[in-house]
């Protein structure tokens, strides 16, 4: 934990603070961090998105604890797995557990209907996530997948969404030690300005064309950059040097 904030804070006053976003924490490491943020004393509050892996009848105290130390902390964003039927009255909890101001993301699991899940998230007012990755094959989503999921969000307007797991790297690419196909984020990035235009998702999430995809980024005019990210907000990764040095390679920062 120490580490962690230390190597947070310490990017989040370098020349790229600009793309670190919050830091993560589960509710169930929450006084581990709170003890170490009071050894550190950060100039200002550390922005947090509290992940709930003590279930949902765990926020309330979480959010609680989070807010009465407000020296040390902002709270941004709560995000939690939804269960495996995402029904009405869970999305109406987790919409009075969860403060006005703060973002409320949601992962519908993948599985049959699991599209129906992602809908009634963005109809209750949260972000839907989408993982793409982890520890198994069965972690990660086929092309189609990502592009059924993007084109139900993109289909409300003003929804947004943020993605999660293994999207380290711009480009898609397979891990020569496992075998996985990992999605890029600059894969996901393309394919949700195509959504937004009609354009052909499901290449621009198969592509392995580093260049062939900084270049259709670097086309986007201002009110197409500002959609796209309205749409595709936000990614967890489990390192910021990587995603940096990707993006210089391909001359985007």
């Amino acid at each position: 934990m120490r580490e962690a904030l230390e190597k947070h804070l310490e990017t989040r006053a370098g020349e790229h603070a600009g793309m670190l976003g919050v830091f993560l924490c589960q509710a169930s490491r929450l006084p581990e961090m709170i003890t170490e943020l009071i050894k550190i004393r950060p100039a200002e509050p550390l922005p947090l998105s509290l992940i709930i892996d003590t279930g949902l009848g765990g926020v309330p105290k979480a959010i609680s604890i989070v807010e009465s130390r407000n020296e040390l902390l902002s709270l941004r964003m709560v995000e939690m797995p939804a269960p495996s039927d995402v029904d009405e009255v869970w999305l109406e909890r987790v919409s009075e557990f969860v403060p006005e101001d703060v973002v409320r993301v949601v992962e519908p699991r993948r599985g049959v209907g699991w599209l129906d899940g992602v809908r009634k998230v963005i109809e209750h007012g949260s972000w839907p996530k989408i993982r793409c990755g982890g520890l198994s094959s069965e972690n990660f989503p086929s092309i189609d997948d990502v592009a059924d999921f993007l084109s139900v969000v993109s289909s409300y307007p003003g929804a947004s969404f943020k993605a999660t797991n293994s999207l380290q790297r711009a480009v898609r690419y397979t891990d020569q030690a496992t075998g996985f196909e990992h999605h890029g984020f600059l894969n996901v990035l393309v394919a949700s300005a195509r959504c937004l235009c009609g354009g052909d998702v499901r290449a621009a999430l198969a592509c392995t064309d580093g260049e062939s995809l900084a270049g259709e980024v670097s086309q986007f005019s201002d009110p197409a950059a500002t959609a796209v990210r309205s749409l595709f907000t936000s990614y967890a990764s489990a390192s910021f040097a990587e995603p940096i040095a990707d993006l210089k390679g391909l001359g985007l920062l």
